[in-house]
Protein backbone atom coordinates (compact mmCIF):
# COMPACT_ATOMS: atom_id res chain seq x y z
CA UNK A 1 0.00 0.00 0.00
CA UNK A 2 2.62 2.43 0.79
CA UNK A 3 4.60 1.68 -2.56
CA UNK A 4 1.68 2.49 -4.33
CA UNK A 5 0.79 5.64 -2.81
CA UNK A 6 4.78 6.44 -3.14
CA UNK A 7 4.48 5.32 -7.07
CA UNK A 8 1.19 7.41 -7.28
CA UNK A 9 3.04 10.53 -5.94
CA UNK A 10 6.35 10.13 -8.24
CA UNK A 11 4.19 9.86 -11.59
CA UNK A 12 1.59 13.06 -10.32
CA UNK A 13 5.13 15.09 -9.66
CA UNK A 14 6.81 13.73 -13.20
CA UNK A 15 3.44 15.39 -15.13
CA UNK A 16 3.58 18.58 -13.07
CA UNK A 17 7.45 18.57 -13.66
CA UNK A 18 6.82 17.72 -17.25
CA UNK A 19 4.05 20.45 -17.34
CA UNK A 20 6.76 23.34 -15.84
CA UNK A 21 8.42 22.70 -18.82
CA UNK A 22 5.71 23.39 -21.49
CA UNK A 23 5.28 26.76 -19.65
CA UNK A 24 8.57 27.66 -20.00
CA UNK A 25 8.62 26.47 -23.65
CA UNK A 26 5.37 28.88 -24.17
CA UNK A 27 7.99 32.08 -22.69
CA UNK A 28 9.78 33.52 -25.84
CA UNK A 29 13.49 34.08 -26.05
CA UNK A 30 14.79 35.87 -28.72
CA UNK A 31 14.32 32.72 -31.32
CA UNK A 32 11.10 32.15 -33.18
CA UNK A 33 10.23 28.64 -31.58
CA UNK A 34 6.57 26.41 -32.53
CA UNK A 35 5.92 26.22 -29.26
CA UNK A 36 4.89 29.41 -28.58
CA UNK A 37 2.20 29.26 -31.03
CA UNK A 38 1.60 25.56 -30.85
CA UNK A 39 -1.44 25.75 -28.34
CA UNK A 40 -2.23 29.35 -28.62
CA UNK A 41 -5.78 29.25 -28.79
CA UNK A 42 -8.09 30.18 -32.52
CA UNK A 43 -11.22 30.89 -32.53
CA UNK A 44 -12.39 28.25 -35.59
CA UNK A 45 -16.24 27.89 -36.35
CA UNK A 46 -17.08 29.32 -33.03
CA UNK A 47 -14.96 27.25 -31.34
CA UNK A 48 -11.30 27.98 -29.48
CA UNK A 49 -9.19 25.22 -31.31
CA UNK A 50 -5.32 25.32 -30.93
CA UNK A 51 -2.80 26.58 -33.63
CA UNK A 52 -1.15 23.30 -33.85
CA UNK A 53 -4.22 21.81 -34.88
CA UNK A 54 -5.47 24.26 -37.41
CA UNK A 55 -2.43 24.69 -39.39
CA UNK A 56 1.71 23.79 -39.63
CA UNK A 57 5.05 25.62 -39.07
CA UNK A 58 8.35 26.34 -40.34
CA UNK A 59 10.86 28.24 -39.29
CA UNK A 60 13.28 29.39 -42.21
CA UNK A 61 15.27 31.84 -40.17
CA UNK A 62 16.18 31.92 -36.38
CA UNK A 63 13.70 34.58 -35.54
CA UNK A 64 10.90 34.16 -38.29
CA UNK A 65 7.99 31.66 -38.66
CA UNK A 66 6.06 31.50 -41.10
CA UNK A 67 2.58 29.49 -40.53
CA UNK A 68 0.77 27.62 -43.19
CA UNK A 69 -3.06 26.84 -42.46
CA UNK A 70 -4.51 23.70 -43.41
CA UNK A 71 -7.82 25.30 -44.21
CA UNK A 72 -7.23 29.09 -45.64
CA UNK A 73 -10.65 30.09 -44.45
CA UNK A 74 -9.06 30.42 -41.13
CA UNK A 75 -6.27 32.63 -42.05
CA UNK A 76 -7.62 35.54 -40.45
CA UNK A 77 -8.79 34.13 -37.46
CA UNK A 78 -5.25 32.89 -37.09
CA UNK A 79 -3.38 36.19 -37.55
CA UNK A 80 -5.95 38.07 -35.25
CA UNK A 81 -5.11 34.75 -32.12
CA UNK A 82 -1.54 35.93 -32.93
CA UNK A 83 -2.14 39.96 -32.78
CA UNK A 84 -4.09 39.84 -29.94
CA UNK A 85 -1.45 37.75 -27.73
CA UNK A 86 0.07 40.27 -25.65
CA UNK A 87 3.06 38.30 -24.52
CA UNK A 88 4.36 37.90 -27.74
CA UNK A 89 4.89 41.75 -29.07
CA UNK A 90 4.67 40.25 -32.68
CA UNK A 91 3.03 41.31 -35.56
CA UNK A 92 1.95 39.03 -38.06
CA UNK A 93 2.06 39.17 -41.83
CA UNK A 94 -0.42 37.85 -44.13
CA UNK A 95 -0.28 37.36 -47.67
CA UNK A 96 -2.97 35.56 -48.54
CA UNK A 97 -2.00 31.91 -47.80
CA UNK A 98 0.48 32.07 -45.53
CA UNK A 99 1.15 33.73 -42.11
CA UNK A 100 4.44 34.90 -41.25
CA UNK A 101 5.24 36.52 -37.54
CA UNK A 102 9.01 37.82 -37.28
CA UNK A 103 10.14 37.77 -33.70
CA UNK A 104 11.44 41.03 -32.75
CA UNK A 105 15.41 41.59 -30.70
CA UNK A 106 14.45 41.25 -27.19
CA UNK A 107 14.73 44.50 -24.76
CA UNK A 108 16.59 44.14 -21.82
CA UNK A 109 13.64 44.87 -20.12
CA UNK A 110 11.44 42.44 -21.93
CA UNK A 111 14.20 40.15 -21.02
CA UNK A 112 13.62 40.79 -17.29
CA UNK A 113 10.07 40.75 -17.47
CA UNK A 114 10.31 37.04 -19.31
CA UNK A 115 12.56 35.50 -16.93
CA UNK A 116 10.12 37.04 -14.06
CA UNK A 117 7.21 35.36 -15.99
CA UNK A 118 9.92 32.06 -15.64
CA UNK A 119 10.38 32.72 -11.86
CA UNK A 120 6.43 32.56 -11.15
CA UNK A 121 5.70 29.11 -13.41
CA UNK A 122 8.51 27.82 -11.65
CA UNK A 123 6.51 28.39 -8.12
CA UNK A 124 3.73 27.21 -9.58
CA UNK A 125 4.87 24.18 -10.37
CA UNK A 126 7.03 24.22 -6.87
CA UNK A 127 3.37 24.66 -5.33
CA UNK A 128 1.50 21.92 -7.59
CA UNK A 129 4.68 19.37 -6.15
CA UNK A 130 4.04 20.28 -2.43
CA UNK A 131 0.54 19.55 -2.78
CA UNK A 132 0.96 16.58 -4.00
CA UNK A 133 3.46 15.89 -1.45
CA UNK A 134 0.37 16.78 1.32
CA UNK A 135 -1.76 14.99 0.15
CA UNK A 136 0.22 11.74 -0.31
CA UNK A 137 1.04 12.38 3.13
CA UNK A 138 -2.33 12.44 4.62
CA UNK A 139 -3.02 9.28 2.54
CA UNK A 140 0.15 7.64 4.47
CA UNK A 141 -1.81 9.03 7.38
CA UNK A 142 -4.53 7.35 6.68
CA UNK A 143 -2.65 4.18 6.59
CA UNK A 144 -1.88 4.31 10.34
CA UNK A 145 -3.72 1.34 11.69
CA UNK A 146 -2.65 -0.90 8.66
CA UNK A 147 0.25 -0.65 8.74
CA UNK A 148 2.98 0.07 11.08
CA UNK A 149 4.77 3.27 12.37
CA UNK A 150 7.96 3.16 11.29
CA UNK A 151 6.82 1.96 7.72
CA UNK A 152 5.26 4.80 7.46
CA UNK A 153 7.86 7.38 9.38
CA UNK A 154 10.23 5.55 6.76
CA UNK A 155 7.57 6.36 3.96
CA UNK A 156 7.52 10.31 4.67
CA UNK A 157 11.06 10.34 4.53
CA UNK A 158 10.99 8.91 1.16
CA UNK A 159 8.27 11.07 0.44
CA UNK A 160 10.45 14.30 1.42
CA UNK A 161 13.37 12.71 -0.38
CA UNK A 162 11.30 12.34 -3.68
CA UNK A 163 9.74 15.89 -3.05
CA UNK A 164 13.16 17.55 -2.70
CA UNK A 165 14.17 15.91 -5.86
CA UNK A 166 11.36 16.78 -8.01
CA UNK A 167 11.73 20.13 -6.44
CA UNK A 168 15.42 20.61 -7.49
CA UNK A 169 14.08 19.49 -10.89
CA UNK A 170 11.99 22.43 -11.43
CA UNK A 171 14.40 24.61 -10.16
CA UNK A 172 17.35 23.18 -12.52
CA UNK A 173 14.74 23.98 -15.62
CA UNK A 174 14.34 27.77 -14.64
CA UNK A 175 17.99 28.01 -14.32
CA UNK A 176 18.41 27.05 -18.11
CA UNK A 177 15.54 29.15 -19.25
CA UNK A 178 16.85 32.02 -17.46
CA UNK A 179 20.44 31.69 -18.83
CA UNK A 180 17.99 31.45 -22.06
CA UNK A 181 16.15 34.16 -21.96
CA UNK A 182 19.00 36.22 -20.16
CA UNK A 183 21.69 35.12 -23.32
CA UNK A 184 22.01 37.89 -25.90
Amino acid sequence: MISEVLAETKEKMEKAVEHAHEQFGNIRTGRANPALFDKLPVEYYGTPTPMGQLASFQQPEARMLVITPYDKSALKEIEKAIANQPNLGVNPMNDGTIVRVVMPELTKERRQEYVKLARDKAEEARVAVRNIRRKSKSDLDALEGEVGEDEITRAEKELEQVTKSYVDRVDEAFKAKEADLLEV
